[in-house]
């Protein structure tokens, strides 16, 4: 009897540092990375989350940028990173689906090296083309591609994005010749639209919008399945003759596997508070974010969904990122 006390006596000791580490947590800065370029939808969504959720934390949030490899460079340092809370990815479709189901090598596992804390929001993406280009419509642009032996050209955020795979799904489905330009994230690939460097491109509606306002592109149909709200005046693919085409891009709060299940949870919470705050509300739905509020493990579960998607599109279009 007195052995069994003290044995229990001293796994409660064992795992008594462990309770306080995350009964204290956060106790330093966290660092939230954003695995692309500062100015597209990623930094946007990062930085006003990361801005709202210091004030909850009480802590500094540092927005770090590490761009490249379609956001996989980025998620690959925060999947190496000690899983204590303390180091965070805002990652994507690109990161969390696309990526991995289209490459038949990966520096981690998609869904064992992370664990998922929110589904931030999804948004359309939008084909834009310069202001130069004679096409006004879908079916113009698709006309024009197969009249080109050598198709149109159509900028990304870079290879593996939601962008570049909209593209690809085009190709696919429309029967047009287009050859992809990726670039390393949004904004120097729609300011090349914007500089008649590219015809076209296929952009998030987040970073789109202020172009498409202010008459510096023209935007022919967005990627999903219903109208965006923030551009109820340009009709979907399907409505533009391209039939089946639903793609929408997803952002999302991931920490590395191993992290806390109280520390995930807390972050959960926070992030939907934010989430449902009047004026961030407000700002995203001016966007064209959509946001669904999930549990981690409702999460964790669309996570694998679409992996899933992404994989039979691979095998359906013979689409390979390697």
């Amino acid at each position: 009897m007195q052995r069994r006390s003290l044995i229990a006596g001293l796994a409660l000791a064992a795992l008594l540092p462990c309770v306080q580490a995350q009964d204290a947590w956060p106790a330093k800065p966290v660092k939230l990375i954003v695995p692309f370029a500062p100015g597209g939808t990623s930094d946007i969504l990062g930085r006003l989350i990361g801005e709202r959720l210091q004030t909850a934390l009480k802590q500094p949030v540092v927005v770090e940028n590490r761009a490249g490899a379609g956001g996989v460079l980025g998620a690959d340092v925060v999947a190496k990173s000690p899983a204590d809370g303390y180091t965070l990815l805002l990652g994507t479709i690109a990161s969390h689906a696309i990526n991995p189901a289209m490459k038949a090598r990966m520096p981690y596992d998609a869904l064992k090296d992370f664990a998922p804390v929110a589904l931030l929001g999804s948004i359309s993406n939008v084909l834009l083309v310069g202001t130069d280009q004679p096409f006004k419509t879908v079916k113009e642009l698709i006309a024009a591609a197969k009249a080109r032996p050598d198709g149109i050209p159509f900028g990304s955020a870079g290879l593996g994005s939601s962008q570049h795979l909209s593209g690809e799904l085009f190709k696919l489905l429309a029967g047009a010749d287009l050859a992809h330009v990726p670039y390393k994230g949004s904004a120097p690939a729609i300011q090349d639209v914007i500089g008649h460097q590219i015809p076209s491109s296929f952009e998030t509606v987040t970073v789109a919008l202020p172009h498409i306002q202010a008459g510096k592109v023209r935007a022919l149909a967005v990627t999903s399945a219903q109208r965006s709200a923030a551009l109820p005046g340009v009709p979907t693919m399907q409505e533009a003759g391209v039939a089946g085409f639903d793609v929408a891009s997803w952002q999302a709060l991931y920490a590395p596997a191993g992290t806390p299940a109280a520390i995930v949870t807390r972050l959960n919470a926070e992030v939907e508070k934010i989430l449902a705050q009047p004026e961030v509300k407000t700002r995203l739905d001016a966007l064209g974010l959509v946001h669904t509020p999930q549990t981690p493990a409702q999460f964790a579960d669309y996570n694998r969904s679409e992996v899933a998607k992404w994989q039979r599109v691979a095998r359906d279009g013979k689409v390979q990122l390697d």
